[in-house]
């Protein structure tokens, strides 16, 4: 996903032509993830995709090699010449035709800033310990009430962050105000006065039609002004946005969008049509931007909430019905059309209310095609997703189906929903627990990635598939695995039962790794029970004995503490509560 070095591109070019199903790590701070569409979200498509293998950033990282790209620059005193030439050309009384570029140039001088991110990713194999510290750079772009538009994955992980605006020497410190990293957006403000004189912001637009012209601006590397790029509107449609593995609407552009472009805008005459983001690795001028739709539905969810709280998913997924004996088996008649049920989220609404083998006809009033699309402007069409990811949280839609031949309207409400494996984990520390040197994390895939750019198949094959396909069945839900073994007299003999699942500790289910920490830390009994990987496997363990050996290993590997801060926190906050009540 970060665009590197062309050495990178074709290792990524390698991945996405394999014939098994790989993702890869595009660089120490960020562990991208290419699973298909998360099994929460509606979805028509096949789960993994082959063209989403080849999408890529476009974050620039400072390298002592850094590829140089050409690129439409406009520097100031050039600027300056045309407007004296549109100046005397409009007292003339001529109407002068003025290029996309040139009106994107105009508007991003005083809109368009440069931003330094200095990140800290962690290391999941050893959660209690970082990585080292990088540094990168991108773009982002004013908008009205003194904010700055940015992409997620410019400020992800980040411990630092400046901004420097158009013809200042000056870089100003930024605090992230709010990330959304499923839509890749992340707004930052800036205290400080004096970078905000001159400074104007930029009007979102919105959605523009095929082939019309579009500019973008930004700071990619190989220069250090800003720089227009011009090209045309490809394509409207659902994209796999790599840095949150989530499906939302993209529009395609032929405009070259290289690394350190992202987060700058797509100008449309003298509004934002959208977001610069990624592009498509192998393949000459394809870009993708994040278009208003979007970009507003994230500013108004963090504007009303106070925080970023993400898309909104039915939980179900869908198979199309394109097959005339498939839909004459559910009982379809001629003029009918829609989707079939396969598999439906048991934490969402739709699991009370549909069914297995339901038949989605319409969304809102909307007819559901076969193949799971819904019309969309001027003769196009696009997935009905897109239609529920647009919904506010909480909100209802009127759902009509075809169950057992007859016809049902229900109203189903809409909420964004977690899978049992968490695709990403930006901007926080992994959670942890070590006892007896056994060390417990929850399954991530970020975790997984850290197996490699081959993840999907070095990574623990059991452990890969439930990350991908299992789904929650109660709130809260994790799936906990022994990480590692920390060698001990203690544990001597179970060395190789890492890598797998915890099920049972003494007899009791583990929900997630807090629970598991509390099942321990509470044992009254002289063993210790932890049932692994669908009780296949045991430890057992004299408690006493396993709780003295537990502070010799932490001292042996130089490790500060047993548990990870969060679960640290939520420990202490429930011992105060019980306290307070006891009073």
């Amino acid at each position: 996903m970060l665009l590197r070095s062309f050495r990178t591109v074709e290792l990524l070019r390698r991945i996405s032509t394999s014939s098994s199903v790989s993702g890869y790590r595009t660089s120490p701070s960020f562990l991208q993830r290419y699973n298909g569409v998360l099994p929460h979200r509606v979805t028509t498509e096949s789960p993994f995709p082959s063209h989403i293998f080849r999408f890529c950033y476009s974050l620039s990282v400072n390298s002592q090699n850094e590829n140089q790209h050409t690129t439409l620059s406009a520097p100031v005193s050039s600027r300056r010449v045309n407007n004296r030439k549109i100046s005397r050309r409009r007292k003339a009384g001529k109407s002068p035709s003025i290029s996309p570029a040139a009106d994107a140039v105009d508007l991003a001088l005083d809109s368009v800033v440069k931003i330094f991110t200095v990140s800290t990713s962690p290391s999941y194999f050893l959660p209690w310990q970082n990585k080292s510290q990088r540094e990168s750079m991108g773009s982002g772009f004013v908008i009205s009430g003194r904010k700055i538009i940015t992409n997620a994955h410019v400020v992800a992980d980040h411990s630092f962050v400046l901004v420097r605006k158009h013809g200042s020497s000056i870089k100003h410190r930024a605090e992230v105000q709010a990330v959304g990293h499923e839509c890749d957006l992340a707004i930052l403000v800036v205290d400080s006065e004096v970078f905000w004189e001159g400074m104007n912001s930029l009007e979102l637009g919105d959605i523009p039609f095929l082939q019309e012209a579009v500019a973008v601006v930004g700071y990619p590397q190989g220069g250090d002004n800003i720089s227009v790029t011009k090209g045309v509107v490809s394509r409207v449609e659902p994209t796999q946005y790599v840095h949150g593995a989530t499906q939302l609407m993209a529009i395609q552009i032929d405009a070259a969008i290289n690394p350190g472009n992202s987060g700058g805008p797509a100008i449309m005459g003298n509004k934002v049509a959208g977001v610069a983001f990624q592009n498509l690795s192998g393949a000459e001028n394809i870009g993708y931007i994040i278009p208003t739709p979007v970009i507003k539905h994230f500013i108004n969810g963090v504007e009303e909430c106070g925080k970023y709280i993400g898309f909104c998913s039915m939980g179900v997924s869908c198979q199309p019905m394109e097959n005339g004996e498939l839909r004459s088996g559910f009982q379809m008649s001629s003029e009918m059309t829609g989707v079939l049920v396969s598999k439906i989220n048991p934490l969402s609404d739709a699991h009370k209310i549909l069914k297995k083998d339901d038949v989605i006809l319409a969304f809102d009033g909307v007819p559901i095609a076969n193949d799971g699309t819904v019309p969309f402007r001027n003769r196009e069409r696009i997935t009905f997703d897109h239609l529920v990811s647009m919904k506010k949280p909480d909100e209802t839609a009127l759902v009509k189906v075809l169950r057992e031949g007859k016809e049902h309207e229900f109203s189903i409400t809409l909420r964004p929903l977690q899978p049992l494996v968490p695709v990403h984990q930006f901007d926080q520390l992994p959670s942890y627990y070590i006892f007896a040197g056994f060390v417990f994390v929850p399954l991530t895939q970020p975790y997984l990635h850290e197996y490699g750019e081959d993840w999907y198949n070095t990574s623990p094959r059991t452990l890969c598939q439930r990350a991908l396909k299992d789904l929650p069945k109660k709130a809260g839900q994790q799936l906990v695995i022994v990480s590692q073994v920390l060698m001990d007299d203690i544990n001597t003999g179970y060395e190789r039962l890492a890598e797998l699942q915890v099920n049972k500790v003494n007899g009791v289910e583990v929900d997630n790794l807090r629970h598991l920490c509390q099942l321990i830390e509470n044992c009254n009994t002289e063993k210790l029970r932890i049932d692994l990987d669908d009780e296949s496997r045991v430890i057992v363990l004299n408690y006493q004995s396993a709780k003295i050996a537990t502070s010799l290993i932490l001292k042996r590997h130089r490790i500060a503490s047993v548990i990870s801060s969060d679960l640290l926190v939520e420990q202490n906050l429930e011992t105060e509560l019980a306290s307070c009540s006891a009073v």
